[in-house]
């Protein structure tokens, strides 16, 4: 059981590239659904066709949202609760987005 989980809000997040602007609009802190969320659900449905293989992980004692790729250090041993704010990610870029960062070991 985690006793010391923290709800932390969702950001909007905006990525600009030459001659492109992509965003990601957060409807709200409490309860509040990205648009990554949304594409992160459809994919993970079956929508791509892809294999979701990136562990997104909350830390207990921080409340950072922190990304983990197969291969890296503690990969095998997180484990994704979804009750908690949890998932999976198709791609890097996909966790970026959402506002999550990479696992630094």
């Amino acid at each position: 059981m985690r006793h010391s989980y923290r709800n932390p809000q969702k950001k909007s997040v905006l990525f600009r590239a030459p001659g492109l602007l992509i965003g990601a609009l957060a409807f709200g802190a409490a309860g509040g659904v990205t648009v990554s969320d949304l594409l992160a659900s459809w994919n993970t449905s079956g929508g791509a066709g892809q294999s979701c293989r990136i562990k997104g992980n909350i830390s207990i004692e921080t409340g950072e949202r922190i990304f983990h790729v197969p291969g890296q250090r503690y990969y095998a041993q997180t484990k994704i609760n979804p009750q908690y704010g949890e998932r999976w990610f198709c791609s890097e870029y996909e966790a970026w987005a959402a506002g999550w960062r990479k696992s630094k070991a």
